[in-house]
């Protein structure tokens, strides 16, 4: 894997400079990862167009050096990260404006930057490193590639253990066994497992209902790979799937490859949300298609762009989306089908190689 963290600082001090900011505050977890490779839970990161500044803690020492190295000045600080900052900063007295990142800053750090003193002058921003991080360099889109084959490798273990009277719970438990044993070096968020009138609730928790013949079951879970993250959705039933599940069943279908095959760079979010819900829309089921068509994937699992019917930003070339329709019906079950996509230059990219059709459990 190429080392980008030098060209994605360049970047991000461009954007300082169009902002007529002479640093910025960065308090994400993620955008901190992104920019330096520090992987850890605690940090606060400065960048200037002279320094970058990184604060840590005395469990890091070790971690933060390796998975640094000399593209910052480390500080391992013993008491608060925050006594660790305003040392540095002293240090950096041709810095008159910083920014902070508004939507990371709880309102307890925020007053310790307006208590901090009558330098620098502090000014709140707005997805600074996010707009970077929406375009995926080749590297990036290959660990995504990666987490998307462990994946569906997991799912093609679970799904000939799935059986009648098994609990959500229990199913969730054989899958996220076969997430880490495929390789998956974390869940990404918390597997949903759903099933019958439950798979009608878009974001259910695994529960210790039991699953019973003829229901559908859906799971929707993801996998990790070198800190980025995979994505995907699908729906089976258990036995045989009657007519009106077919037919639910197969308008998401359609929707799904319709809007992966047809999803393009410079495409606006609410344009790329339209492929799907249109076609859905057309079918009679408009109303039980709730929520967006995707969002972006990388480091984190949901991240810029958004495709939705609010959603007027562009979509970048590179970016990673999900791709999910879904029809649901309170009281009667529900259907998601997700895939990832590439946004390549020339044309989407699938990333997670799944049968689409419709598989009925023995």
């Amino acid at each position: 894997m190429a080392d980008r963290r030098a060209q994605r600082l360049a970047a991000l001090v461009d954007s300082l400079t169009a902002a007529h900011l002479d640093g910025l505050l960065i308090t994400s977890l993620p955008n901190i990862r992104y920019l330096t490779g520090f992987s850890g839970t605690s940090a606060l990161l400065f960048v200037t167009a002279r320094d970058v500044f990184l604060v840590t803690d005395f469990r890091y020492q070790t971690q933060v050096r390796a998975e640094v190295g000399d593209l910052a000045r480390i500080t391992v600080e013993g008491q608060s990260l925050w006594t660790g900052l305003w040392q540095l900063l002293a240090q950096a007295a041709y810095v008159e404006v910083a920014g902070f990142e508004s939507a990371h800053l709880v309102h307890r750090d925020f007053q310790r930057l307006v208590e901090s003193g009558p330098r620098p002058r502090w000014r709140a921003t707005t997805d600074l490193v996010e707009a970077l991080r929406e375009r995926k360099d080749a590297d990036e889109v290959e660990r995504i590639r990666t987490a998307a084959s462990m994946a569906t490798a997991a799912l093609d273990r679970t799904l000939p253990a799935i059986r009648v009277g098994m609990t959500e719970l229990e199913v969730a438990g054989v899958l996220e066994k076969s997430i880490r044993d495929a390789g998956s070096e974390a869940f990404p968020f918390p597997s949903i497992v759903a099933s019958g009138p439950r798979s009608a609730l878009p974001h259910a928790r695994s529960s210790a209902r039991q699953i019973a013949a003829g229901e559908f079951l859906l799971m929707d879970f993801g996998a990790a790979s070198d800190g980025y993250c995979a994505d995907i959705t699908r729906t089976v039933v258990l036995g045989r799937a009657s007519d009106e599940q077919r037919a639910v069943y197969d308008v998401v279908r359609q929707a799904n490859e319709l809007a992966a095959g047809e999803v393009r760079v410079g495409l606006r979010g609410r344009e790329a949300d339209a492929l799907a819900r249109d076609y859905i829309e057309r079918c009679g089921y408009g109303e039980e298609f709730g929520h967006g068509l995707g969002h972006g994937l990388g480091i984190e699992v949901h991240e810029a762009p958004r495709l939705a019917r609010t959603a007027d930003g562009l979509l970048s070339s590179g970016a990673v989306v999900t791709i999910e329709p879904g029809i649901y019906r309170p009281g009667w079950g529900g259907v998601r089908i997700e895939d990832d996509v590439h946004l390549a230059a020339d044309g989407p990219e699938l990333l997670t190689q799944f049968t689409h059709e419709l598989l009925e459990l023995a």
